[in-house]
């Protein structure tokens, strides 16, 4: 991630946060008004109706709720733990999606790998880049994820975790901007929303930093590297 495209996207974050509490209290006020006409409705078209309105209410809301964990993250919980059974469990809890989907999800993962980092946070960063892919495929393909140590004198050691899908490509136009908020890569059949904005905001809160290697037509390998201590003190 460069210096222009950090500037861009710390300004966004301002820009988000003040608007998503202007927007969450219309959004709460029609929920609460269509549940309440709900209760008094026997009529099945206008329950239907109803029923949708509050659909796409919460739906909204949990849009916000991206938003605001993008623009004003909690604060980090910084402990050690077992990286490769935080995946692991990634894993488990997104077999019968794939499955439905008839996508294989294979995971190698060494010895337990210790990170000292927020557990929570880093676990919706990576499960982020694993439904953007799933998304991305739709039917019948693969997602790998890989788990490495490596170290070096700039760096220091760290882990990189790779998540490799058979998805459509990611054209070189489309790549600088996968992280922008509500960026669509339509032509690279990635989705719209803030999955990929909040795995970058929590990457490199935590020190680290994401990457995205992928040809133009066919394929993507997104490279989260994280240091091992966890974040810098300052």
């Amino acid at each position: 991630m460069d210096t222009l495209q950090r500037q861009k996207l710390d300004a966004m974050k301002e820009l988000a946060y003040g608007a998503s509490h202007e927007i969450n209290n219309p959004l709460a006020n029609i929920a609460t008004r269509a549940q309440t006409l709900l209760r008094d409705e026997a009529h099945l078209e206008r329950r239907r109706a109803l029923e949708a309105i509050y659909r796409q209410a919460m739906r909204a809301h949990e849009m916000i709720s991206d938003l605001m964990l993008f623009a004003r993250p909690p604060r980090l919980e910084i402990e050690p733990f077992d990286l490769c059974n935080m995946v692991e469990s990634l894993v488990d809890g997104l077999a019968d999606e794939c499955q439905r989907r008839n996508i294989r999800l294979a995971v190698d993962t060494p010895a337990p790998m210790e990170l000292s980092g927020d557990r929570q946070q880093l676990h919706v960063a990576v499960k982020a880049i694993v439904e953007n892919a799933i998304e991305a495929i739709g039917q019948d393909g693969a997602v790998g994820i890989s788990l490495r140590q490596v170290a070096s004198p700039a760096t220091g050691q760290s882990v990189k975790i790779e998540m490799t899908d058979s998805g459509p490509g990611i054209s070189a136009e489309a790549r600088p901007h996968l992280f922008d908020p509500f960026y669509s890569g339509r032509e690279a059949g990635r989705g719209l929303g803030f999955g990929l904005s909040k795995c970058w905001r929590i990457v490199t809160d935590h020190g680290g930093t994401v990457e995205v290697e992928s040809g133009a037509e066919s394929g993507a390998t997104f490279v989260i590297e994280l240091p091992v201590g966890g974040p810098e003190e300052g």
